[in-house]
């Protein structure tokens, strides 16, 4: 006695759908929860509640190319020790303002260049 199970089936392909499916789950939700930047913390005194303002004008224009003081030009570089002579201590405040479309890498650079320079209350102001 002999038996006959018919032709043998065609050995079927693994389906790779729900894998892949999941592989795309897990690359979302790695994207979604990882930090692609440093974050920087900008310490800033809102106007009008940085205190008193004592002493002379000590006001900033930042442009988009250039610096001014209380609205003379000044160079960049020439910044902080344009403002030396207006300070009476490192605790005075200098206030910033951006002007014509600047852009806030800009501001963060010249803020950055009179913190190096020892000046530690600047105000920002629209």
């Amino acid at each position: 006695m002999s038996f006959s199970f018919g032709a043998p089936p065609r050995p079927r392909r693994p389906n790779l759908t729900p894998m892949i499916d999941v592989v795309f789950l897990l690359l979302v939700f790695f994207m979604l929860a990882s930090r692609f930047g440093s974050d920087m913390v900008v310490p800033l005194t809102l106007a009008g509640t940085g205190g008193t303002y004592a002493g002379p004008p000590r006001l900033v224009d930042i442009h988009p190319d250039a610096l001014s003081l209380n609205g003379v030009a000044v160079d960049g570089a020439n910044i902080a020790g344009r403002l030396a002579p207006l300070m009476s201590s490192d605790a005075d405040m200098v206030v910033l303002r951006a002007r014509d479309g600047a852009d806030l890498q800009r501001v963060i650079a010249v803020m950055e260049r009179l913190e190096a320079a020892g000046f530690s209350r600047l105000v920002l102001v629209e």
